[in-house]
């Protein structure tokens, strides 16, 4: 061992996969960043896991393999991993290490900050309250999305949420001219295919001019899928609290990111809980989850998309169901949607946004949205179950209500919630859309709007192609 100042080692004990153990250490921190140095003076960079009676465990980013005990050094740095921050991140594509990827010229930073972040103090935190559009109706009448909210996305195997997390990004925008928006976007574990589909996209549509990008591969270091999300959110905190942004983070996919941390938990031999993930997996998520927000007495905002797949659909996953209870709320994906060839397969009737009455009405979006949403799912409901009835007993036996209830569900699939993968709807646009699909129910079934607001937007029609219904005239059997 070399002099104490240098904490500089040459005592390795074992080594097992991916993880060094070095003895004899002293003043060791966790997460500090270590070195191992290679007799031939290469290189590399590892992460302490964990520290206890003079023992180091220290997960290696670029593996262990050639690596011999006997002659490699570990040098330790008293840091934690840190990112270089500056204003000219936005535009710019960087890997699990922060390190440039682009091929661009290098950025000169203005400060560096540990990816880690500082927890936030409950009472500075300003309360969400104002409305992001995204152009997607389903998220932006009956989900709205808030500034400094986290409201996931809920899809599975093989379906399209990163068509849709590419959507977001390009179309999400404030309300409000003159505000600075941008967006910061991670993917974790993704393959070259993916990663070049998001690259490409965000080149082709001009998103990439507003956007600091973050990517993993599958085939990368597993340590480095766990810091992608810190390297964002970092990126984020300076861009929405140091430069006035208001800041949507997009994080594609939590599934990955919990199976590396599964997989190190693993490798540290620790006594696994539901399914093999380590009992400290609802924690680990919310240092993630909980650094969306506002700030009070900061003009800028953070706000969170985590998307994540569910293994086997199955809301019940530990992965989905931690985050549901971290998060406000959730988009789920409905698998028999995106079988029918919807895009984007939204599942209206289990999604929520917990924070959506928040964000939404006079000044924010438009008086009557609150009303228009509530009726517009529960119109949908109602026509669901009318559908159900039909399969059991027929039309026939059904009322002509419940008939023009089905109607409503079958256009409401067709014309609302499906809509082009380059379709950037107007939350004006969605709200008429919304009331032309009511038209098809008499005035007096829409209990959960204002009088006011049914008089003064309500267009009855008859979808079935007779004379039109009046706006004070009931059902008929």
């Amino acid at each position: 061992m070399s002099t104490a100042a240098a904490k500089e080692f040459r005592t390795i004990e074992n080594i097992v996969g991916p993880l060094v153990f070095v003895t004899g250490v002293k003043g060791i921190g966790y997460s500090e960043i270590a070195e191992i140095i290679l007799p031939d003076g290469t290189v590399r960079r590892g992460k302490v896991l964990e520290t206890q009676e003079g023992r180091a465990l220290i997960q290696v980013f670029e593996g262990t393999s050639n690596l011999d005990p006997g002659s490699a050094r570990v040098r330790f740095t008293a840091k934690g991993q840190e990112i270089g921050l500056s204003p000219d991140m936005v535009g710019r594509v960087f890997d699990g290490f922060g390190r440039l990827t682009d091929g661009g010229p290098p950025i000169i930073p203005d400060k560096y900050a540990n990816i880690n972040g500082v927890p936030m103090n409950p009472y500075a935190r300003d309360y969400p309250n104002e409305f992001i559009q995204t152009g997607i109706s389903t998220i932006d009448v009956l989900n709205p999305l808030v500034r400094g909210q986290k409201l996931p996305i809920f899809s599975g195997s093989g379906m399209p949420h990163n068509r849709m997390a590419a959507q977001i990004a390009r179309q999400a925008a404030v309300k409000k001219s003159g505000e600075k928006f941008g967006v910061v976007f991670a993917a974790m574990g993704i393959t070259f295919e993916e990663s070049n589909f998001f690259i490409e996209d965000f080149k082709r549509t001009g998103a990439l001019e507003r956007s600091v990008m973050f990517i993993n591969l599958a085939d990368d270091p597993a340590i480095e899928r766990i810091s992608i999300p810190r390297l964002a959110l970092t990126a984020a905190e300076y861009l929405a609290y140091e430069l006035g942004m208001h800041i949507l983070v997009i994080l594609t996919d939590m599934t990955n990111y919990c199976e590396a941390l599964r997989e190190i938990s693993a490798a540290r031999k620790e006594v696994p809980s539901r399914r093999g993930y380590p009992g400290y997996l609802y924690t680990d998520l919310a240092t993630i989850y909980e650094r969306a927000g506002r700030l009070k007495g900061k003009d800028g905002s953070i706000t969170q998309i985590p998307i994540l797949t569910m293994p086997e659909d199955d809301k019940t996953h530990p992965v989905p169901d931690l985050t549901g209870y971290i998060t406000e709320g959730q988009i789920i994906l409905g698998r028999s949607f995106h079988a029918e060839g919807v895009y984007p397969p939204v599942d209206v009737l289990p999604s929520l946004s917990r924070l959506k009455d928040k964000g939404i009405g006079k000044d924010k979006t438009r008086e009557d949205h609150a009303g228009v949403m509530n009726q517009l799912y529960a119109a949908y409901a109602r026509g669901k179950n009318a559908q159900e009835l039909a399969v059991v007993l027929g039309e026939s036996a059904l009322s002509s209500l419940d008939l023009r209830y089905m109607e409503f569900a079958r256009r409401f699939e067709a014309e609302f919630i499906t809509q082009a993968e380059n379709e950037n709807r107007d939350i004006e646009d969605n709200l008429a859309l919304g009331w032309k699909l009511l038209g098809i129910l008499p005035s007096v079934e829409l209990k959960r709007i204002r009088p006011e607001f049914v008089e003064k937007h309500y267009i009855a029609a008859d979808s079935r192609g007779g004379e039109a219904i009046r706006p004070d005239q009931g059902d008929k059997p």
